[in-house]
This record gives structure tokens, C-alpha cells and sequence, in this order.
């Protein structure tokens, strides 16, 4: 249920806010709405688990021992996470697997949500108020419970492979099924989004559900089997805790970068208060315009950096000319033309994530019909996050008062991106940016 989709996951310094984000759902609480839902599943899932135990064919006897530390193993495993994108992966194919051979499949789902509720109250990395959703999480389990039990429990074998890998396939159904309704419904995220979102956790279960089976086949009608896995899940824990590391530092380098650029603004605000009041306003339009293309987090990161920092190379423009109170001469707006490529420049000799930006920067006044400067780009050549920052900034710049004219009202600024679309601007950017401003 933690993984809700954000467009493709990349671990690079341009996609950290999907770890931040990931993490930041995971200490909040519920809202109203979160709360039913959640409730809602782990209810659905009680009674079909219930259902399933008192009506399904048992195809092997009950082992006390077996459930106990089948239901601890569980628990253990539980407690490891992998951070992927903006969702989490646990090891838990390493002990499920074991746990559908050892005991009645038809079982397994209640002791399953039983060792995932026991592993959070002990770990208390949540509220309690996120008890359903621990309860809801096991839903996965029905998928291959249902396939084996139905199949009459054979015990474990490698001339069954198409029977696992039918199983596997039910687990990933049903799995989709209830998180993507939960997506949906709490976060609006849509079903395709959402497939691409679980792409990490199905490979981590695929790569690590044939262990599992040879742990079930090398520990037939032995109730500890599934205690052999805990050194392999504590090794992996120690991976997972490295990676985390990791990761707080590339979130910590991403964030200096970030104020990085918020200090570069100020300096531009220093020198002209309308460039950097201006700046810090494009920024907003040009997230919400990404968003809504649904750009890739590291393409949404330059197109943000490049909506604060568009502007940076004026800071060696003479102020003369920056707070001119009329219109520029030909010189004058030849000199102010450099400015693009006086901020990529300034940003190549920061570096890192900054001096990427700086092709950004460098193209962010070239026009889709390529009367643009410095290069003469023109249409899919321009980069992106380019053509989003040109027509936000036209937006922000057309209904801001200057010192030699008065700011266009919403209704003019509106008629005039449509006459420059398609010459001036990306159709596809104008048509996201009206959506927002109407939305």
C-alpha cells in the first residue's frame, strides 16, 4: 500500500523527493477518507481470509509449531525495507513461499496479516491508526493461497512450475487489485501510473520466490524451515540499512543543491526585485505544468531548477539596463539577450546537479517556431523543461505590473498565449499551462 506512483522511478540527485515523499506518507496519519478505505480492505480481506480457511480443502494437516514461527519468521522479515522509488519492498517471498508448503495454503493469508500486524506494533514505525492498512497489505497472499489450496496443496516440487508460476501470477492480481484502489481513491494516482510503480516490488518478489521454493523443497514436513531464511533476511537487513544511508545523503546533497539555487535567487533578487519575486512565481506554474505532462521526476527537477534560476545570468547584466523605465534600444536588448548564456555559464562553474540545469537555462528563450536566442532551436529540439519554463515566464512576466507598462488582465494574458501557440510556444505546454490557471 506504500507505493503510489509518481511517473518512472529514478534513484538519481533529480528524483529524491520521491524518498521524501515515500517517507513522509509513511509517518503521517490517515485522513477521513484514507481511514475508510483502509478499513474497508482490511475488513474484506478478514472475512475472505476467514471464508477461505473455513471452506477450502485443507490438503495438509495443521502444524501449531509450523504457524508459530511461521507467524514470527514473518514478522522478522517484515521489518526490512527496501527503499525503491517512491515506495518500499520487503523480503517477504523468502518466508511466504516456505509458509504455503509447510502448513494449509488456505491458511497462510490470516497468519500472514498476523505477522505483519505483530511486526509494526513491535517496530511502531507507524501509527496505530495504520493498523488496517497492515491488515489490507496482506491481501496479496490470497492470490497464491487460493491457486494451491484449489490445486490440493501438492507439496513442493519442481515439475509443479507452471503451477508456481500460476500462483505467482495470482499474488501480482490480486495485489494490483487492492493497492491500485488505494492509490486511486487516496493519493488520485491512475491505474497505468500505478503499474509503473510496482514494477520494483514484483521483481523483488520474482527474484526471490525461487529461494523460497528451495527452502520449501529442502525442509518438507520440518516446522523450523522457515527459521532457516532469518540469516539471509538479517544480511539483506544490513543492505537495506546501507542503502538508507545512502540515500539520506543523496536527499541532504539534493537539498543543498536546492538552497543552492533559492540563495542564487536571492542574489538576483537583490539587484532587481521583479526578476526575483518573478522567479520564485514561475517556479510554481512550471511544477504544476509538469505535473500535469506527467514528466519524469528528473526532467520535473531541471524544469524546477531552471523556473528559479532562468534568470540568473542578469546578475551580470548592468542594473542600468535591467531596471531601464521604458523600452530597450537594440544594443541594449543584444546585451540582455546574453544572459542565457551567462547563466549556464555561472551554473557550469558550480557544477553537479546546478551545471546540468544549465542547458536549461540556456535555452529557456528559444521559440517553438526557432525566432528564439541564442541558438535558433526550434520545436522537439528545445529541451523540455525549456519550453515549460518560456511559456510560464511569459504568463508570470504578462500579468506583473512593470515599470513602463501596466499587467495585462487574466482574460489578455490568456488570448495572447493562444495566438503565440505554435509559434512562439509549445502547443502541448500552452494547452497544460491553461489547464492549471483554470483549474
Amino acid at each position: 500500500m506504500e507505493a503510489v506512483a509518481a511517473g518512472d522511478i529514478s534513484h538519481d540527485l533529480l528524483a529524491t523527493e520521491l524518498v521524501e515523499h515515500a517517507r513522509e506518507r509513511a509517518r503521517r496519519r490517515m485522513g477521513t477518507v484514507e481511514g475508510r478505505l483502509a478499513l474497508s480492505l482490511a475488513v474484506s480481506f478478514l472475512v475472505a481470509a476467514g471464508a477461505a480457511a473455513a471452506f477450502l480443502p485443507a490438503g495438509r494437516s495443521f502444524s501449531p509449531a509450523a504457524a508459530i514461527l511461521g507467524v514470527f519468521a514473518y514478522a522478522v522479515a517484515c521489518r526490512v525495507q527496501f527503499e525503491v522509488g517512491d515506495g518500499f519492498a520487503y523480503p517477504i517471498q523468502l518466508v511466504l513461499v516456505p509458509m504455503l508448503f509447510a502448513l494449509p495454503p488456505r491458511d497462510v493469508p490470516l497468519l500472514v496479516a498476523a505477522g505483519m500486524v505483530g511486526s509494526q506494533l513491535v517496530r511502531r514505525s507507524h501509527p496505530l491508526t495504520h493498523t488496517p492498512i497492515d491488515i489490507a497489505n496482506a491481501w496479496y497472499s490470497m492470490g497464491p493461497a487460493l491457486v494451491l489450496a484449489l490445486a490440493g496443496a501438492p507439496k513442493p516440487a519442481w515439475s509443479n512450475a507452471a503451477l508456481y508460476v500460476g500462483a505467482f501470477g495470482a499474488q501480482f492480481a490480486v495485489d494490483f487489485v487492492t493497492t491500485s484502489t488505494w492509490s486511486r481513491v487516496a493519493y488520485g494516482v491512475g491505474v497505468r501510473d500505478h503499474l509503473r510503480s510496482m514494477r520494483e516490488t514484483v521483481l523483488v518478489d520474482a527474484a526471490l520466490s525461487p529461494v523460497g521454493l528451495v527452502l520449501a523443497i529442502a525442509t518438507i514436513g520440518r516446522p523450523w524451515g522457515p527459521l532457516l531464511v532469518l540469516p539471509l533476511v538479517a544480511l539483506l537487513h544490513v543492505f537495506a540499512r546501507e542503502r538508507q544511508r545512502r540515500l539520506d545523503h543523496t536527499v541532504e546533497l539534493s537539498n543543498a543543491y536546492r538552497g543552492t539555487a533559492l540563495l542564487l535567487g536571492e542574489m538576483i533578487e537583490a539587484d532587481d526585485e521583479y526578476t526575483g519575486s518573478h522567479s520564485r512565481d514561475v517556479v510554481e506554474l512550471v511544477l504544476a505544468v509538469a505535473d500535469r505532462l506527467a514528466l519524469e521526476p528528473s526532467v520535473r527537477r531541471q524544469a524546477e531548477f531552471a523556473a528559479l534560476l532562468h534568470d540568473v545570468g542578469k546578475v551580470k547584466i548592468p542594473s542600468e539596463i535591467i531596471n531601464k523605465p521604458g523600452p530597450l534600444d537594440e544594443d541594449e536588448r543584444a546585451l540582455i539577450n546574453t544572459h542565457t548564456l551567462l547563466g549556464e555559464e555561472m551554473l557550469g562553474q558550480v557544477g553537479g546537479l546546478l551545471g546540468n540545469v544549465g542547458h536549461v537555462v540556456r535555452s529557456s528563450h528559444e521559440r517553438w517556431d526557432g525566432a528564439g536566442y541564442p541558438d535558433g532551436l526550434a520545436g522537439e529540439d528545445i529541451p523540455i523543461a525549456a519550453r515549460i519554463v518560456s511559456a510560464c515566464d511569459a504568463w508570470s512576466a504578462m500579468t506583473t505590473d512593470r515599470a513602463y507598462r501596466s499587467r495585462l488582465t487574466d482574460e489578455e494574458a490568456t488570448l495572447e498565449l493562444r495566438m503565440c501557440s505554435g509559434t512562439q510556444f509549445d502547443p502541448r505546454v500552452v494547452d497544460a499551462l491553461l489547464d492549471v490557471l483554470s483549474s
